[in-house]
């Protein structure tokens, strides 16, 4: 068997020190660029990789980052998450991290088994997507660990953020339809605890206040427990059942509910969007495969994962406890079920 190349072998090949080829090997400033290029062609050309064992003795750091999802937004069918870790996970290649994946119950009670990486402190931070307990913010924060939250922030926390502009999402969806002539347009969401969501009813209602459009509450359902398909499909019912005064349009707050509104709408003789414009929010990929098509608020999903990597590589490395707060920008994605079309906009 042809024994594996060892960082002796590529600082020989190279003629440099030891010390020097682990400087590069590390990401160290300070060696010269002509310097590095030649490591780096040397490391190529012999196959070499870098033990994470001794470079973590080394730097006393594990080369891991955490990234944590509550068991519920694991298991759904709708893979907003799924995307954002896949984002952390081409972005953390670039600093030579691996990103962990884990699933927690919502609280660190309901998990009958902390995380092995938590347990043996073998990450340097943790990410944490989607709405979460307390107790695990205050859990990873008591083991000094640099902290980002992704779609979720707690208030009093002092933690790191990645968010979305769901208000600005609700308020492009919003304008849209009242350009297209519509002022009958209601909302449907779940789980108005998480911000995400009570930020996109909030834009909605200010942008409906905002250009006087005439509003009522019968058109509006927000209480449902989440927002999986099956709930868009009951809270539409509630709106449309055994009444006459209903919406002519709908902003959904994401597109799994916006799938279930299609399917009641179209089971009970409705016409999308001729009789009922929907919009919703996400842009996966069960909109783009509902009929007709789902016009959306697209979110940049694998962006604010590399996002959340830069930023926790940061505060690795800088060793900072500067909170910061990014929001991602959003824009409308129009196709078939609202009926209308975006000048110099891309439907697909």
């Amino acid at each position: 068997m042809k024994k594996k190349p060892t960082i002796k072998d590529v600082a020989k090949k190279a003629g440099l020190s030891l010390s020097t080829v682990s400087l590069v090997i590390n990401n160290k400033t300070n060696v010269s660029e002509e310097t590095r290029n030649k490591v780096k062609k040397v490391i190529s050309d012999l196959y070499y990789h870098p033990q994470r064992s001794g470079r973590s003795l080394a730097s006393k750091l594990s080369g891991n980052i955490g990234f944590i999802l509550t068991e519920d937004h694991f298991s759904k069918s709708e893979p907003f998450y799924t995307r954002i870790f896949l984002g952390t996970e081409i972005e953390a290649r670039k600093s030579n991290y691996y990103v962990l994946l884990t699933t927690v119950g919502f609280t660190v009670k309901d998990t009958q088994d902390i995380p092995r990486f938590l347990l043996e402190s073998n990450v340097d931070g943790v990410i944490i997507a989607g709405k979460i307990g307390s107790s695990w913010i205050d859990y990873i924060r008591e083991r000094n660990l640099p902290l980002i939250l992704v779609d979720f922030e707690k208030s009093g926390k002092g933690v790191s953020t990645v968010l979305i502009d769901n208000f600005a999402g609700a308020k492009q969806a919003v304008t849209h339809f009242v350009e297209g002539g519509h002022q009958k347009i209601g909302f449907i969401g779940g789980d108005l605890e998480h911000p995400s969501i009570a930020e996109r009813y909030a834009g909605f209602r200010h942008t409906i206040n905002s250009l006087s459009i005439p509003l009522s509450e019968s058109w509006i359902s927000i209480s449902e427990p989440d927002t999986q398909v099956v709930n868009g499909y009951r809270a539409v019912k509630k709106i449309f059942q055994n009444k006459s005064d209903v919406p002519t349009a709908l902003f959904v707050a994401n597109d799994a509910m916006a799938v279930g509104c299609i399917r009641y709408l179209k089971e009970n003789g409705k016409r999308i969007p001729d009789d009922v414009a929907i919009v919703g929010f996400d842009n996966v990929e069960m909109g783009f495969l509902s009929e007709p098509r789902l016009t959306t608020v697209n979110v940049h999903r694998e962006e604010i994962g590399s996002i959340a990597v830069q930023r926790i590589v940061e505060m690795i490395k800088g060793k900072t406890e500067l909170v910061t707060k990014t929001i991602t920008p959003v824009e409308l994605v129009v196709r078939e079920s609202c009926g209308l079309k975006l000048q110099n906009q891309n439907t697909d």
